[in-house]
């Protein structure tokens, strides 16, 4: 064999080196891949699973709406029209101010009121779209002709309260308790841990540098991966985040108690102290303020000169939003929307809601008296006196009338009692107060939760216990006489006998003593925050705040439903009894409908204007449903399935 030859030292050498680099190569590439994989993992365990699909309305049109103020909340402008959302739904504007259409909830919308706009290029889109954002049913994009949904499966990451447009299609989400989430197309996920467990009020930023508006934990600045929290502890007014604006290297957050100005990322000083600021408009030289009670002002930045003209415009109150467009400066309002320009204040009026038959949206209690007439009671806007035959209304508020909590008619005498938050109201015939009556008056209790017809008198439940009214006077029973606790939610009457349902269990109650009571620990009761009551013969269906509806028999055992018991929450005092059904509201589950000859419950949420029932009546064949976001009849013969 000849001799084997030999390789050089320097060839070796180099060699050598080639391998060396190409396993150190090998070795980044693994950890490149291996740190890509971690953070994949790690995004991954934050994601949180979802749909995306066309949305279709309901097929049919089960409810009908009785018109309420279209109140606007956010406006956006999308191709070459106006589209303004809120409550109501969506309406859209062409550039004359005609309304060209609009889309309401239960409808043409999801269940739920509508709370911001944005338009964008999403990662999963290919044009631009108005995105959509809901109060309880996640997001909507419209491309002008139709709607898809962007659907998480998680309830929370549904409840939307902000939305902004990032980069690369990404946007960022604020919810009411999933705190801040980050849908890039293919994925909805926590954005960072330290940004979780918390109500966003407003956004500001993009995904590198964010600030984010909180309810009770004032601002957070989210930048170079990590989070400063800024509260009243360090300068803020209030640590309850109304609005935020940016304007280069500043950063205005409007608070409950005024305005605060960041500079760099640094807390400077306050401005505007004292003003419930529900929107900011920041410029180089000034901010613009819209306030919920004081109107809209604008304020010059130190060093600089005041505008001509500019100041205060107190005639707006309720302002959502600020926003500029061209030269104009346009300001939303509750009532309407309003136009100013860079110079100065003086504001004209753009856009006003239509005219409606209801004097506000958030309805509390209804009732249906002797003469047809509907009574809608409010949660902060006292009452209506609807004559559906006519459409005419007439408003009741005052300091008395006011939280709007029960309505009972006397169908004897043709009074009718308002049980509220500061007195038990009555109204004769015609629809004028007649009496009030408060703790000085007799009851146990100023705010009055409930009120039933007992015994020729009345019975009143508070939060401090039972008052009987009749022509011997007032008198009262609470703990101490053996009710089983003192805050009384609802009342139900049958015969001689009356269920207090209170925060703590029920009370059996015979001609004014407490005979027995059922709590958790003694019965079957699934939850003893006792929300509704109603008597059907001998027997009474309960409704409760997390146990959902139980019945309860003569015998004083109770009784579970295959559909209608579960952790869900009864409104207080929305049940309702017909020949035909039982009817209940709940709290996001829409309507639950028991059906008293199949002895079976079934759900309607489809055509609600919200999945928030707040009370019931019925009235000429009608049945009235209640929402925290409107108010719908139904035939009640079309309940029959």
């Amino acid at each position: 064999m000849g001799e084997r030859r030999k390789l050089p030292i320097r060839a070796m050498l180099a060699l050598g080196a080639a391998l060396a680099v190409s396993a150190m190569g090998l070795v980044g590439w693994r950890i490149s891949q291996a740190l890509r994989a971690a953070r994949e993992e790690v995004r991954s365990e934050r994601s949180l699973s979802f749909v995306s699909r066309p949305y279709v309305p309901p097929a049919s049109a089960l409810f009908e709406s009785v018109s309420a103020p279209a109140v606007f909340q956010q406006a956006a402008q999308f191709h070459e029209h106006l589209f303004v959302a809120g409550p109501a739904g969506l309406l859209e504007f062409d550039g004359n101010g005609g309304l060209v259409r609009s889309f309401a909830p239960g409808r043409e919308l999801p269940s739920s009121a509508l709370v911001a706009l944005a338009v964008t290029v999403l990662a999963d889109s290919r044009e631009t779209e108005l995105l959509i954002a809901t109060s309880e049913d996640g997001l909507l994009a419209f491309n002008g002709n139709s709607l898809r949904q962007i659907f998480p499966r998680d309830a929370e990451a549904r409840a939307i309260t902000a939305i902004l447009p990032a980069s690369a299609g990404h946007l960022l989400i604020g919810t009411k308790n999933r705190g801040v989430l980050l849908f890039d197309g293919k994925q909805i996920s926590a954005l960072h841990p330290t940004l979780g467990n918390l109500y966003v009020t407003a956004l500001a930023g993009d995904e590198a540098d964010l600030w984010i508006g909180s309810l009770n934990r004032g601002v957070l600045h989210w930048h170079s991966g990590t989070t400063e929290i800024f509260s009243e502890e360090q300068g803020l007014p209030d640590k309850q985040v109304e609005s935020l604006a940016i304007s280069g290297e500043k950063v205005f957050v409007g608070t409950a108690a005024g305005v605060a100005e960041f500079e760099r990322g640094r807390f400077s000083h306050v401005i505007a102290r004292g003003l419930l600021a529900t929107a900011l408009l920041a410029t180089p030289t000034s901010v613009i303020v819209g306030t919920e009670d004081q109107g809209v002002r604008t304020i010059a930045l130190a060093g600089q000169p005041s505008a001509a003209g500019a100041g205060v415009s107190p005639e707006i109150s309720e302002v959502r939003q600020i926003f500029s467009s061209g030269d104009a400066i346009y300001v939303l309002a509750r009532q309407g929307l309003y136009r100013t320009n860079s110079r100065g204040l003086g504001l004209q009026p753009v856009l006003k809601p239509g005219p409606s038959t209801l004097s506000d949206r958030n309805v509390s209690a209804l009732a249906a008296d002797s003469r047809g007439r509907v009574w809608v009671g409010y949660f902060d806007r006292g009452l209506d006196i609807l004559q559906m035959d006519s459409g005419k209304t007439t408003h009741v508020e005052n300091d008395r009338v006011f939280c709007v909590n029960r309505i009972l008619p006397d169908v004897k005498t043709g009074t009718i009692a308002v049980a509220t938050a500061n007195g038990l109201v009555r109204f004769n015939t015609n629809g004028g107060e007649e009496q009030v009556l408060t703790r000085a008056d007799g009851l146990i209790a100023d705010h009055v939760t409930d009120v039933a017809a007992y015994r020729g008198g009345l019975a009143v439940a508070t939060p401090a216990g039972l008052t009987f009214l009749d022509a011997s006077g007032a008198r009262s029973l609470y703990a101490f006489h053996g009710l089983v606790n003192n805050h009384v939610y609802a009342l139900g009457v049958s015969g001689d006998e009356l269920l207090a349902g209170t925060l703590g269990g029920v009370s059996m109650i015979g001609r004014e003593e407490v005979r027995t009571s059922y709590t958790v620990a003694n019965s079957g009761l699934k939850h003893n925050w006792i929300t509704a009551v109603v008597a059907i013969g001998d027997e009474w269906i309960v409704g409760t705040y997390g146990g959902g509806i139980l019945r309860l028999d003569s015998a004083g055992r109770f009784h579970s439903f295959d559909v209608a018991t579960g952790p869900f929450e009864v409104n207080p005092n929305a049940m309702l009894v017909t020949q035909r059904f039982v009817l209940a509201g709940t709290l996001g589950r829409g309507l639950y409908v028991y059906d008293r000859d199949s002895g079976r419950w079934r759900t309607l949420s489809e055509g609600l204007p919200s999945g928030n029932v707040t009370a019931l009546t019925e009235s000429n064949g009608y049945i009235y449903v209640g929402t925290d976001n409107g108010l719908v009849r139904v035939e009640e013969r079309k309940l029959q399935p």
